[in-house]
């Protein structure tokens, strides 16, 4: 059986990724990577704007009911562009709040909400700091952190992960791992070593294409996992698609670098905001092995 996105889906997430492609986001990745959270809060404002945070959010809170695969589009097209902020956390944490009168703020896209899983992202640009059992916690110290633009903070009895926003970052790391594979495509047509661009080299086409069928293969199990939302199977088919995920886009990011060389990790390069990104999210929503742990056992 073939799935495909509806005209709907399709139209939602080419108007997500117009309005990051023209927002320049690697100017708002570096603001909120310095504390300066101005920037990344307009760029909130203008995806709220868009319905995705009511996405997550039922309709009697003023949402538009819980859209697993609408909700993966979107963070596939927020990846893409590598959006700083607590989005997965947020929008799992609508999950978690049952009929608290944050919903409606968080439909609106008035509130910013972090999940310590087990640190609190971006504790200090939220509203509000859950554990995953719906218990506000005031964050601790901050943590170091292998993408500066994930500010983590240390939050009393965090821990542990949800489903629902495994599968959510499991999104987000396919939208970021074809980024990554795209500037790297695009570079290797330019850049040229001993009169040819290195994309002609054979090594070279191996590693590219390598890292697309990675993504290829995982992007199917990310979509299949926000189908089975809601059955006995989403445990292990979220699992499964976030081992892929985590995988594919750390491989781009790998891929990525060694096609850059060290450029693609000096700070001034946007590229490198991607890669540290891809990095930071391999562990993010439980670790490679905690996932297929659970594959396993419902194998």
């Amino acid at each position: 059986m073939k799935f495909v996105l509806s005209d709907e889906q399709a139209m939602f997430g080419a108007t997500l990724r117009k309005l990051l492609a023209e927002a320049g986001t690697p100017k708002a990745i570096r603001a909120w990577a310095a504390g300066d959270a101005a920037p990344g809060r307009a760029l909130w404002s203008a995806v709220a704007e868009t319905g995705v945070f009511a996405l997550a959010v039922p309709e009697e809170f003023g949402g538009a009911g819980l859209l697993p695969v609408e909700l993966v589009v979107a963070m596939e097209e927020l990846g893409r562009a590598a959006v700083p902020g607590p989005y997965v956390e947020t929008l799992a944490a609508a999950e978690l709040l049952g009929e608290s009168p944050w919903l409606r703020r968080i439909a609106e896209g008035a509130a910013v909400v972090s999940l310590a899983v087990p640190h609190a992202l971006d504790a200090d640009a939220a509203d509000l700091v859950l554990t995953l059992d719906g218990v506000e916690r005031a964050a601790g110290e901050r943590v170091t952190s292998l993408d500066p633009a994930r500010r983590l903070f240390r939050v009393p009895e965090g821990g542990g992960f949800t489903g629902f926003g495994a599968l959510l970052c499991a999104a987000q790391q396919i939208g970021l791992g074809r980024a990554l594979l795209d500037v790297s495509v695009e570079y290797a047509k330019t850049r040229r070593q001993f009169g040819r661009p290195i994309g002609e080299y054979q090594a070279v086409k191996h590693h590219l294409a390598s890292a697309l069928v990675e993504l290829e293969f995982a992007r199917p199990l990310v979509y299949g996992a926000a189908l089975s939302y809601g059955t006995p199977d989403f445990a292990r088919d979220v699992s499964a698609a976030k081992v892929a995920a985590s995988e594919a886009s750390y491989g781009a990011a790998k891929t990525a670098l060694q096609v850059h060389g060290a450029i693609g990790y000096t700070d001034e390069y946007d590229p490198s905001l991607w890669i540290r990104k891809a990095r930071a999210l391999y562990a993010a929503w439980g670790s490679v092995s905690e996932h297929r742990a659970r594959v396993m056992a419902a194998l």
